[in-house]
């Protein structure tokens, strides 16, 4: 049986397959459902999803479902952890609470102030994805957010870092990390406070969402294809 589209959803406990039909014509069909256990704790999501197009195979009655097209999506990888570090808690914490809603990011520490080793040590024990430094708004306080992007470059971590502080620091911090070899790690966007009363959280947001994106693929398995007929 030749189906238009097998849609699979893999998330972090059951792996969904949707098969589709007709697509082209005037009555596009929903043909059937499988499912099964998402396998990110064997090592490969794919083991799950073969299970779940197997599944789906028992309740058609067929055996070698095949497709013209494979679409996928998948949060077996869990959500990004994102630690955060400004100049003003209230101000900080609020401004990462609302770039991470929806964004596919988990906020596990939020920083104002120097950074402390005891900071330092807390952000390497919880190996973040993604680190958001903060701090000042336009035209206002400055040496924080720099004394922070010392020390986070520092840290011996590959993950993006964003900064969306003070509009007058963002020369500045890139030499930092170019001092750092680090400078492909840096994402500067606007000001997430370039005003006290003015939250800017869109263009934080977005970068998250481009790194949750790049993140979800790399459920272990998922860079893998296998050669199975028409199957992914």
């Amino acid at each position: 049986m030749k189906i238009d589209v097998l849609v699979a959803e893999i998330g972090s406990t059951t792996t969904v397959v949707n098969a589709f039909g007709n697509l082209d014509g005037e009555q596009p069909e929903f043909i059937g459902q499988g499912q099964a256990p998402t396998t990110v704790d064997k090592g490969d999501v794919n083991l799950g999803l073969m299970d779940a197009t197997y599944d789906l195979e028992e309740k058609l009655g067929i055996k070698d479902l095949e497709y013209d097209e494979f679409l996928a999506t998948s949060s077996a990888a869990g959500g990004l952890k994102m630690t955060v570090h400004g100049l003003v808690y209230d101000m900080t914490a609020k401004a990462a609470k609302e770039a991470a809603l929806g964004a596919g990011a988990n906020i596990h520490m939020v920083t104002s102030g120097r950074l402390r080793r005891t900071d330092l040590k807390k952000i390497e024990e919880i190996k973040p994805n993604i680190i958001l430094l903060a701090g000042g708004v336009d035209y206002g306080e400055r040496d924080t957010a720099l004394y922070n992007a010392e020390l986070l470059a520092k840290l011996n971590f590959d993950i993006p870092i964003i900064y969306a502080g003070n509009i007058q620091n963002c020369e500045e911090i890139k030499l930092i990390f170019e001092d750092h070899g680090k400078e492909n790690l840096l994402k500067i966007v606007e000001n997430v406070y370039p005003r006290i009363d003015q939250l800017n959280v869109e263009p934080v947001r977005r970068v998250i969402q481009d790194v949750f994106e790049e993140h979800i693929i790399h459920a272990p398995g998922m860079e893998r294809r296998y050669s199975l007929g028409n199957r992914w």
